[in-house]
Order: structure tokens, then C-alpha cells, then sequence
């Protein structure tokens, strides 16, 4: 086996075992489930632990490879109006390439899956071209930000409330496994050719407002359409009674992920070809080297989202249903934030958002603190999930004081905090959220008769905000420590008549 692909299948390994766990302890403490629907879940978790690591050297080999190169023609381009163009044409080609954007059209009620999907796409599109302008003019990202969600949050006012959380939750779905790996290539790859001090704080910030633009644009629609009953299908529970009835009911559903996926990733492989003929960019071995990418990136999707959706999400409906109706439901809550402090590294993306923030700032963050803090912030928004479950609280009595909180930090913390901050937002609320924790929100909806579209949607929109609280809290402990760390080394530079370092302090 190849060297690096044992060695993402092993991390892969430690992402999901502990959610796997946690699904074996409930079953047999609280909520016994039936030995054929357990065997038919292991097999989804080793698919999925076999496709994360599939998936996260493919993205590593090829998607990452093109997205920085498109970034960094893109920059020497003269004319604006060209760069402009193109990010539009990459932002809409991507989204409608993400598996997660055609799960969530599905359950939208009233509205054409086509239409939603072009929507959401156009909205990715237009605000990719703003992320693009903003770094190549070098515009405060913190600024836009405030502007942008104060649109959009008085703008939730003006539509019917059944809308709110699936626009707020369209924002988290369209930055899925596809979108950023490509999107946050592309950041670095725009900021790689300036060479001022700024340049690494603004190489994040792409997946940040990429997730604004479908908020937005969903919004929009939900003033043109009025939403009806719910249209949730319930997740089937595969019904075997042998081992082969449960290889049987893979084979059976593996097909269908296969030409999805290869759905999705015909644009961005046209994408590569036209890029490749126009630039000349790589060589020979380089593009060896992406084309095994793009076969691991194929594979690795098909086996992620089978294992996800045959094996996962069924149970999560289960549990969600079963504990629902008991006298302990609200055992939801902390059951669900233990759930979401694990879930969130099972996401394939959040690797590659971890690992490139580590690369980036030179190990002054690293991907361990990126995982512990998005771990707790996820923790902390699955537990207010299934809060409203149970209770029905609107989504607004969270969704606003939550903005407000992470905008008025983005104004105290570095702001390569910010742009990381909101890019993690987008990047936790995965394939792994819309697969597992939404059918268990929606399963325990159900069994309590609550309204779908209300009380159960949602879950992605909190997912994709507590991380913006949650690393901008850990910048702002960077800052202080840099701070400390400046004055014992200034104090130090005075002690010893040091004039060359106090001169460098004095100029920063």
C-alpha cells in the first residue's frame, strides 16, 4: 500500500472510531438496535474511514494542485473584468459539482431542485468573484463580513419563517468536500504572488464568503416561493438478516454514489483539461501526479458517501426517533454534543482546512488546537440543535446573537484569525453532519410531531456558526500571548541596551 495513503487511512481511522464507539455504547444502554442494522453501520464506518483517506490524498494530489495554479494565473491577469469572469465560472461550476448541495435541493419544499441548485450556485459564484476583488485590493475582510451578515440577518425577517433555517443551513451544504479543497487552493494560490506582509492573512476568507452567497440567494427565493408541508423522506433502515444481505445492500446503493460522483467531478476535470491547454502550467510528472489524484478523489467520495449514507444515517434516524419517545429525551442535548465533538473530525475537509492553517501561519497554530476548538464549537451547536428540537426555540434567538458575537470579535482578534474563523465555519458542516446529525434531529422531530422545516432544519446553519466564535476566542488568546511575549522581549532588549531591537519594536 501506498506509503501516504496508510497514513491517511490511519488518521481516518482515529477521526471516526470515537463516534463509532459512541454509537456501540448507546446501543446497548440505551437504545438497542437490531444486530443486522449494527453490522450494516461497521461496514459503513470502514467504508468511510477507507474513503476519508482515499479522499484526502486525491484532494491533496489534485485538487489542491489546481486550485492554487487557477489562483495564481488568475492574479497576474490585468483586467479585472477577466478575473471577475472566471471566479463567477469557477464559483458555479464547483457548487453544482457538490454531492451535499443536491441532498439539501431534495428536501426543499416547493421549490424545483434545478432551481435551487442554480441559485445556490450563482450566489457562490458572485461571492467568490467579491472574495477574489477583496484580496487582490486588499480589502479588510472583517468590514465585509459586518456588512454582509447584517444583510443578511435583517433580510431573514422578510421571509416565511418555514425558510429560515434551510437558507441558513444552504450557506453550510455548498462547502462540502468538493468546493474546499478547490476554493481555499485557490486563496493561497491568489495570495502566493504578493509579497507583502499581509499576503498570508488574506489567502483565507474565500470559503467565508463562498458560504454567505447561498444564504443570501436563498433568501431571495424564499421571497418568490412559499414553502409547503415538508418533504423530508425518512431514512430507510436496510432490513438483512445475513452477512450477505448486508454486502448485498452495499453493492445495490455503490452504483448510484458512483455516477454521482462522477457527475460532480466531470466539470472540474473539463476545468483541469481547458487549464492545462490555455496555461501549459504542469509538467509531464505533475500531471501524472493529478491524475491519480482525481482517481483517489473519485474513489474516496463513492466509498465515503455510501458508507455515510447506507450505514450512518439510518442509525442516526434510529436513535433520534427511539430516544425521542422516551421519558429521558432530553438526554438528547448532552448526548448530541458528545456526538458533535467527535463528528467534526470525521468531516474530510476540516484535514485539509487543519493542515493548510498549520502550513500557513508556521506551526503558530496548529492542526491539533484547529481540532480541539472545532470540536468544542461544534459540541456546543449540536447540543443547541437538538435544544430546539425538543423545545421549538425559532432558529433567529440563536442565529443572531450568535453573528453579532462572532462579528464584534472579528474587530479585536488578528485578522488572519478572522479569515480562518469564518472559513472553518463553512468547512465543519460536512457530508458527516447532513448524513448523521440531520436524520437524528429529524427522526426525534418526528417522533415528538414537531414541525421538519422549523424545528429539525438547522442543525447545518449551527454547525457552520459556533467555530467563528470558537476560533476567533483562541485568537484573541494568541494575541494576548504574542502581546506578553513582545513586552518580555522589549523588556529584555531595554535590560541589555539592545537600540537594534528596540528600533525594530518601535517601527512594528
Amino acid at each position: 500500500m501506498n506509503v501516504k495513503l496508510k497514513e491517511k487511512i490511519i488518521e481516518s481511522l482515529s477521526a471516526v472510531l470515537p463516534i463509532t464507539g459512541i454509537v456501540l455504547v448507546v446501543s446497548i444502554l440505551l437504545v438497542p438496535i437490531e444486530l443486522g442494522t449494527m453490522v450494516v453501520f461497521f461496514v459503513g464506518a470502514l467504508m468511510l474511514i477507507v474513503g476519508m483517506g482515499f479522499f484526502q490524498l486525491g484532494a491533496e494530489l489534485f485538487m489542491t494542485p489546481l486550485g492554487e495554479g487557477i489562483g495564481a494565473q488568475m492574479s497576474q491577469q490585468r483586467k479585472v473584468s477577466s478575473i471577475a469572469l472566471i471566479g463567477l465560472l469557477m464559483g458555479i461550476i464547483i457548487t453544482i459539482s457538490e454531492p451535499d448541495l443536491q441532498v439539501l435541493a431534495q428536501q426543499v419544499p416547493a421549490i424545483p431542485n434545478l432551481v435551487i441548485i442554480l441559485t445556490v450556485a450563482v450566489g457562490v459564484g458572485i461571492f467568490l468573484v467579491l472574495a477574489i476583488v477583496r484580496i487582490l485590493f486588499q480589502i479588510r475582510l472583517s468590514n465585509i463580513l459586518m456588512v454582509i451578515y447584517t444583510v443578511a440577518l435583517a433580510a431573514s425577517f422578510l421571509i416565511p419563517r418555514d425558510f429560515l433555517a434551510v437558507a441558513f443551513d444552504s450557506g453550510g451544504v455548498t462547502t462540502g468536500p468538493m468546493t474546499v479543497p478547490f476554493i481555499m487552493a485557490m486563496g493561497v494560490g491568489l495570495a502566493s504572488v504578493r509579497s507583502d506582509r499581509n499576503a498570508t492573512n488574506d489567502s483565507f476568507g474565500l470559503v467565508a464568503l463562498s458560504s454567505i452567497g447561498p444564504i443570501l440567494a436563498v433568501l431571495v427565493l424564499g421571497c418568490f416561493y412559499t414553502p409547503s408541508e415538508a418533504a423530508y423522506t425518512a431514512t430507510g433502515i436496510p432490513e438483512v438478516a445475513t452477512t450477505q444481505d448486508v454486502v448485498v445492500e452495499f453493492l445495490m446503493r455503490t452504483p448510484d454514489y458512483a455516477r454521482e460522483v462522477v457527475i460532480s467531478l466531470i466539470p472540474i476535470a473539463a476545468v483541469f483539461v481547458i487549464f492545462q491547454l490555455v496555461c501549459h502550467r504542469y509538467k509531464r510528472g505533475q500531471m501524472k501526479r493529478i491524475a491519480v489524484g482525481l482517481i483517489y478523489t473519485y474513489l474516496g467520495l463513492v466509498l465515503f458517501l455510501c458508507g455515510v449514507n447506507v450505514g450512518f444515517a439510518p442509525v442516526g434516524s434510529l436513535i433520534g426517533q427511539r430516544i425521542a419517545v422516551e421519558p429521558w429525551r432530553w438526554l438528547l442535548v448532552p448526548l448530541g454534543m458528545l456526538i458533535g465533538y467527535y463528528i467534526v473530525k470525521a468531516e474530510p475537509a476540516i484535514q485539509i482546512l487543519n493542515r493548510q492553517v498549520e502550513g500557513v501561519t508556521d506551526g503558530a497554530v496548529s492542526a491539533k488546537a484547529m481540532n480541539r476548538c472545532l470540536s468544542i464549537g461544534v459540541s456546543v451547536s449540536v447540543g443547541l440543535a437538538m435544544l430546539r428540537v425538543l423545545t421549538g426555540i425559532s432558529i433567529h434567538w440563536i442565529i443572531i446573537p450568535g453573528y453579532v458575537a462572532a462579528l464584534v470579535l472579528s474587530r479585536f482578534v488578528p485578522e488572519i484569525f478572522v479569515g480562518i474563523a469564518f472559513d472553518s465555519g463553512g468547512v465543519a458542516s460536512g457530508p458527516m453532519t447532513t448524513t448523521f446529525l440531520l436524520p437524528i434531529s429529524i427522526g426525534a422531530c418526528e417522533a415528538l410531531g414537531g414541525n421538519i422545516m422549523t424545528d429539525a432544519f438547522g442543525v447545518v446553519a449551527l454547525v457552520a456558526l459556533t467555530p467563528l466564535i470558537a476560533v476567533q476566542i483562541m485568537g484573541v488568546s494568541y494575541r494576548i500571548k504574542l502581546h506578553r511575549a513582545e513586552k518580555n522581549l522589549l523588556a529584555t532588549a531595554v535590560a541589555t541596551e539592545d537600540r537594534d531591537a528596540i528600533l525594530e519594536f518601535e517601527e512594528e
